[in-house]
């Protein structure tokens, strides 16, 4: 399973947040910046997967939409 199967866009982006805050903080030794560094590297990837992918389902809806007049059906499959 790939992070971005396990984690939500708002689990990714709260959990990222948090290692924002714990990098600002400070205090932390060099190996424990750099892994959290890694984390939060990986985290900002996750996140901008499931953007992509909304980005690409927007933009096919309003294909979809502007080729028929009509608005597209919604896909039922997640992002």
């Amino acid at each position: 399973m790939t992070e971005r199967e396990a984690l939500s866009y708002e689990q990714a982006r709260d959990e990222l947040a948090g290692v924002v805050r714990r990098l600002e903080a400070g205090g932390l030794t060099l190996e424990q910046s750099l892994e959290l560094w890694e984390r939060g590297e990986k985290l900002a990837g996750v996140c901008a997967e499931w953007l992509d992918g909304a980005r690409a389902r927007l933009t096919a809806v309003m294909a979809a939409r502007d080729t028929t007049g009509e608005p597209a059906q919604e896909s039922q499959t997640p992002f």
